[in-house]
């Protein structure tokens, strides 16, 4: 998988994942010929029965758009005055469990659900923290945000600030404030600028400027950095990618990766995600559905 990193002119050239419409991103599509109340009724009669039939539930979940399977936890609840996930939690068990829920919920809910359980108890989980918000847009990091506040009673940012430390911390306070600019115009003087910026922060530097990282991965728009990231590698004759991993450690390291790897494709993160969550049988203490779900956001 590796190699895939270093095709920087395929990944240029392609659309970004970050501004594609909704119906033209992903595998799970919106059922033609949707109608609600059937579907509305194949549950009940799935979860009702005696036993539950999961191939119904999961040709259901997994066969239906975002918009669609919450127009079902609607009508569900306003059909059995019950919530569907919660019939979902009490009729399935184990890892089918965690799959078909977080397929149900939002992208926002479950972004949010996997951040409070990354952060509570004792010690962080950051691979969580740079799973989620390296990947995620403005709008649904400030979606994610607004879930994560009507469940905790606390904003985002005031739990991280007692969470995270130093230039990691710096670069995930400014990520999680969903404030990337979202210009679609690229200068390639300026985006020219940035990749000597880097380039003198790090690899032509004794010692690393890693503020200078934080700064422009964190707060440039996606196609300024996809330029960047090209320019950056005509400078130095490096992929950014390989110098960031030379130059910094630990945590940022993971992060800043993270954020190169989704400016260029955010669907090629998540491939090599499930791709090695798969080959090493890791990464279970939280739901595949995320990597499944790709319509939400890609």
């Amino acid at each position: 998988m590796s190699d895939l990193w270093d095709d920087l002119e395929n990944f240029a050239r392609a659309p970004s994942s970050s501004t594609a419409a909704p119906g033209e991103r992903g595998t799970i599509k919106a059922k033609a010929n949707f109608n609600v109340s059937e579907d509305v009724a194949a549950l009940r009669k799935a979860i009702e029965g005696i036993g539950t039939t999961e191939k119904t539930l999961i040709d259901i979940l997994t066969h239906r758009s975002s918009s669609q399977k919450q127009a079902i936890s609607k009508a569900y609840l306003e059909t059995t005055n019950r919530i569907l996930v919660n019939d979902l939690k009490g009729d399935t068990q184990g890892s089918l469990e965690d799959l078909l829920v977080a397929l149900a919920r939002p992208l926002a809910v479950n972004d949010a659900k996997w951040l409070i359980e990354a952060i509570k108890g004792a010690g962080t989980d950051n691979s969580i923290l740079i799973e989620i918000l390296a990947s995620r847009t403005n709008k649904q990091i400030k979606e994610l945000s607004a879930a994560y506040a009507e469940e905790t009673k606390k904003t985002l940012i005031q739990n991280l600030k007692t969470e995270v430390s130093g230039d990691f911390g710096k670069a995930i306070l400014l990520l999680a404030e969903g404030a990337r600019d979202e210009s679609t115009n690229v200068n390639a003087d300026k985006a020219r600028e940035d990749a000597k910026a880097l380039y003198h922060a790090g690899e032509k530097k004794l010692g690393t400027d890693e503020s200078k990282f934080i700064e422009i991965l964190c707060k440039r728009s996606i196609p300024h950095l996809r330029q960047t990231i090209l320019e950056y590698k005509t400078i130095s004759g490096k992929t950014l990618q390989k110098s960031i991993e030379k130059e910094i450690s630990g945590d940022l390291e993971e992060l800043l990766v993270a954020i190169v790897k989704c400016v260029m494709s955010t669907p090629a993160y998540f491939a090599e995600k499930v791709y090695k969550s798969m080959k090493v049988q890791i990464e279970t203490h939280y739901c595949l559905s995320l990597r499944l779900e790709t319509e939400q956001f890609w």
